[in-house]
């Protein structure tokens, strides 16, 4: 299997259809597709094996992205401009200034018209600001230290450079300060922190409606952490999460020539943050070699419409309320690889909401509080030689997904299934049903690996579409009467077995089409 970093949408999804020809010849005409969904009754059949074959998936090369190729795209040749002004009228702010009211919080931690600081046309360090700022917006507390007390704005033009002879960058919650990007942010080999002035330290997570620092990097934008801390950021209010990656509105967008934005994380750790990333229509990000620990809400979370993301060799762990890692509504052509991912309160890997030609490949995703790998109406997706071990729900849920491809994949000691497949209707849920289209199908193709000691099987799958089987190995069960199937693989238990294990021919599982 070939995917390579650009251009790799069409590539991914002719490799994916072509390996589920059989499935497709062997299912009825789509106009049953409801018939099919509702089938009471299947056939198991021998099926051909080279169709399912693929070869190992090719990697995104990783090796560009380091912290001396972020030292080479800092242009310090034209010295920046600094100033305070309102925020008022800033296209920038618009998100924080706007309508319901929202300036009433930065007056009442100003006391005043509410102000920032601007850096534009060019290059400016925090040793610069220092200089040219009153001290009570912005001052050097100890040496290499700066405190912030005005929210910070890198315009357009402006290139802002936070680099290892700052110590640390504090961000007073007190005075309502934070981070907006409209131009380029270098973050390398330092700290930033929201601070808690009143208690001299980290402005640690008290309630989801507290204001706390945050980073946020608009369209047309390039940011770049290397090997840097993180920590307190972010509450409960749009684009505040934490540290944000997003295009404008599409009208703001349009009318500023703005394209998606884009940057890497390397080699960082994020703690304490509600979201420890989060990202809107974003293009080619890459998160790189980054600790995420005990964040609030997510430990990463791309959203809408981002695509030809890279979440490689990161750790994360300890997220409190929710998911591991999450990708969600239409997050498209991206890689999350070689990744450990462990005790999330919710799952270790989530794929929702229209999110396809992904691959998850290599990743130890294991100890989470439900499932490891959980996939939500998201079809066309690859999951590669991961380690789902010790869940304790399922070790991969699949739900309402059609054209699953699971090769290679360990599931072991999980809670419940090894592999647990099975439709919903959501109609009378919360979500948002004319934004997400999906249909109650399910299907599966499970390719090599392993189902072992899964706390109630190694496999279940409800009402598919179809399920192809082959080289799968299953052992040491739980049950005490031996491997046993659940939902509609436990009716045809001896027949998938004898071709499966006796024969050794790949196996598949379709509703009978004679049915009414």
């Amino acid at each position: 299997m070939n995917i390579r970093h650009h251009g790799s949408r069409g590539l991914l999804a002719a490799t994916l259809l072509a390996s589920s020809i059989v499935l497709a010849n062997a299912a009825a005409p789509a106009s049953n597709a409801k018939a099919l969904q509702l089938a009471k009754t299947y056939t198991v059949t021998s099926a051909p094996i080279e169709p399912l074959h693929l070869d190992k998936p090719v990697l995104p090369d990783l090796t560009g992205y380091t912290a001396e190729a972020v030292q080479a795209r800092i242009d310090r040749r034209q010295a920046g401009k600094v100033q305070v002004r309102r925020m008022l009228q800033e296209d920038t702010l618009k998100e924080f200034i706007g309508g319901d009211n929202k300036m009433a919080e930065w007056v009442a931690h100003q006391h005043d018209i509410p102000q920032a600081i601007f850096i534009e046309d060019g290059h400016v360090n925090l040793k610069d600001l220092s200089r040219s700022l009153p001290k009570q917006y912005f001052r050097e507390t100890e040496p290499g230290v700066f405190l912030a007390r005005l929210p910070i704005v890198v315009g357009r033009k402006g290139i802002l450079e936070i680099d290892k002879q700052t110590r640390e960058l504090r961000l007073s919650q007190e005075g309502g300060s934070f981070l907006v990007n409209d131009g380029k942010l270098f973050v390398t080999d330092t700290r930033v922190t929201a601070w808690r002035e009143k208690d001299n330290g980290p402005a640690t997570f008290r309630s989801p409606k507290e204001f706390r620092p945050f980073l946020l990097s608009w369209g047309g934008t390039e940011t770049y952490v290397v090997n840097s801390r993180m920590a307190s950021f972010g509450y409960a209010k749009s684009k505040s999460y934490g540290v944000s990656i997003s295009q404008y509105t599409p009208d703001m967008a349009k009318t500023m020539n703005r394209s998606e934005p884009t940057g890497w994380i390397i080699g960082s750790e994020f703690s304490d943050m509600w979201y420890g990333f989060y990202c809107f229509e974003t293009r080619d990000f890459v998160l790189k070699g980054n600790t995420y620990r005990d964040n609030i809400i997510y430990g990463i979370d791309p959203h809408d419409r981002s695509h030809r993301l890279i979440i490689a060799e990161n750790t994360v762990h300890g997220t409190k309320k929710k998911h591991g890692i999450i990708i969600s509504r239409e997050v498209n052509d991206s890689w999350i690889i070689n990744n450990r991912i462990y005790d999330n309160k919710l799952s270790g890997v989530v794929i929702d909401r229209n999110s396809v030609n992904n691959l998850i490949a290599y990743n130890e995703i294991y100890r989470n509080h439900t499932d490891g790998i959980t996939l939500y109406e998201s079809g066309d997706n690859l999951i590669w030689d991961n380690r789902v071990i010790n869940n304790r729900r399922h070790g991969i849920r699949v739900r309402n997904s059609v054209n699953i491809r699971l090769y290679e994949n360990i599931a072991m000691a999980n809670g419940l299934m090894g592999v647990y497949g099975h439709i919903k209707d959501l109609t009378d849920t919360d979500r948002d049903i004319a934004l997400d289209p999906f249909d109650t199908k399910v299907s599966l193709t499970l390719v090599g690996g392993e189902l072992a000691a899964n706390g109630r099987g190694p496999l279940s799958i409800d009402s598919p579409l179809s399920v192809a089987l082959y080289r799968v190995s299953m052992h040491a069960p739980s049950n005490p009467n031996g491997i046993s199937f659940s939902g509609v693989l436990g009716e045809h238990e001896d027949e998938i077995l004898d071709l499966m294990v006796r024969q050794r021919k790949a196996v598949l599982i379709n509703p009978d089409e004679r049915q009414p």
